[in-house]
């Protein structure tokens, strides 16, 4: 062998004998390479999962394409809701109303119903979305499509101070005003279906129910001594702004059931499964922010927000 060949097999000895240095088990593997990490990659892996967007034809597709959410509200159920001479409307489902339009990108404006229409559905898309104060009932969700609810009330029952009644079961025989289409009426008539909290009170026997287009009426009509019955069946909080007015009444033993309140749409027209679902996820991310906590105080000195025990 010549020199140079000599050289040549030396050179390429050294190479194989640093190889199998290298591998430990004779393998030899490609060197890891990490990606690099740059802003884009960064803000795409913390970027949320897109929306879904709307389904096509569904309530929520409507509401966004016309930039606006029309609600049915009752202009005469103070603190809840009411129209002042300007007429502009004020209370507390004015302000949930407003804050969910406003969760939603689009302009709010307002309905005034009856509420027998409103409850009864096949709106015939006369507007959106009922933020009312209404009760979850099984009746109801065969008509209606629910949101979570956004506070929870206490019913309760009033004598008038004329009537000298100061128990529930001294009712019994009377006559009773409430709102027409409420679950207070079918409460009465031992009709109510509510997806209730906590137990449920039995009526006295023999009740009249004297009913009226909403229950604030039934109050006002008792301040104006009118004879509407012996007694008067609401909300706690129409209950209490009405006593605060020096309405001549008087609670009358405990609460009589506990309704849970929610937004509703009309399962006649357009799709609400999407619009109800995206409802449902402001109303209980207002919970969570302390937005409708701070509503209810404002509105009814009090936390009616959180769900009973």
């Amino acid at each position: 062998m010549s020199t140079p060949s000599r050289r040549l097999a030396a050179i390429l000895g050294s190479l194989s004998l640093l190889l199998v240095a290298c591998s430990g088990n004779g393998a030899t593997t490609a060197p890891s390479v990490a990606a690099p990490t740059t802003a884009a990659t960064t803000a795409a892996s913390a970027a949320p999962a897109t929306e879904a967007p709307p389904v096509a034809g569904g309530l929520l597709d409507k509401v966004m394409k016309a930039g606006k959410l029309v609600v049915s509200t009752d202009p005469n159920y103070a603190p809840q809701s009411f129209l002042k001479p300007d007429g502009t409307f004020e209370g507390f489902d004015i302000d949930v109303a407003n804050e969910i339009g406003k969760r939603l990108g689009v302009k709010v404006e307002f309905a005034t119903p009856s509420w027998d229409v409103i409850t009864a559905g096949s709106w015939a898309g006369r507007w959106d979305i009922s933020v009312g104060s209404m009760t979850i009932t099984t009746a109801r969700e065969e008509v209606l499509a629910f949101s979570s609810a956004y506070y929870f009330t206490p019913a309760q029952m009033t004598a008038t101070t004329k009537s000298g009644i100061t128990t529930l079961d001294a009712l019994a025989g009377k006559t009773v005003c409430a709102g027409t289409a409420t679950t207070y009426v079918d409460w009465m008539k031992g009709q109510l279906t509510s997806v209730s909290l906590g137990p449920v009170a039995t009526p006295p026997a023999g009740i009249t129910v004297k009913e009226l287009p909403t229950d604030q009426e039934c109050a006002q009509a008792i301040a104006a001594g009118q004879d509407v019955g012996q007694g008067f069946l609401s909300s706690s909080t129409t209950v209490d702004a009405a006593i605060e007015n020096g309405t001549p009444i008087v609670k009358v033993g405990d609460p009589v059931f506990v309704e849970q309140l929610a937004a509703s749409a009309d399962k006649s027209g357009p799709d609400p499964s999407d619009f109800i679902a995206k409802v449902s996820k402001i109303i209980d991310d207002m919970h969570a922010d302390g937005t409708l906590t701070a509503m209810s105080m404002k509105w009814f000195k009090a936390d009616l927000t959180q769900k009973p025990a």
